[in-house]
């Protein structure tokens, strides 16, 4: 039987050519006129994904 993808974690993770997983930061989607502009340049920034919680992307995204 096929495994289904959890198709959030499909809008939110990419794999990269050597096998990490990589992620856009959260918090900047609204109310930015609080936060710094430093704040919001970091926030910016694509991200790798932890060793820890590698294993449960993986589970979730058989197919990628």
């Amino acid at each position: 039987m096929k495994l289904k993808s959890k198709k959030s974690a499909s809008k939110r993770f990419r794999k990269t050519s050597s096998g990490i997983f990589k992620h856009k930061q959260s918090h900047l989607r609204h109310i930015l006129t609080k936060k710094s502009s430093k704040r919001k340049r970091q926030l910016g920034v694509i991200k790798k994904v932890s060793n820890t919680n590698k294993k449960a992307i993986i589970r979730m995204l058989p197919y990628i």
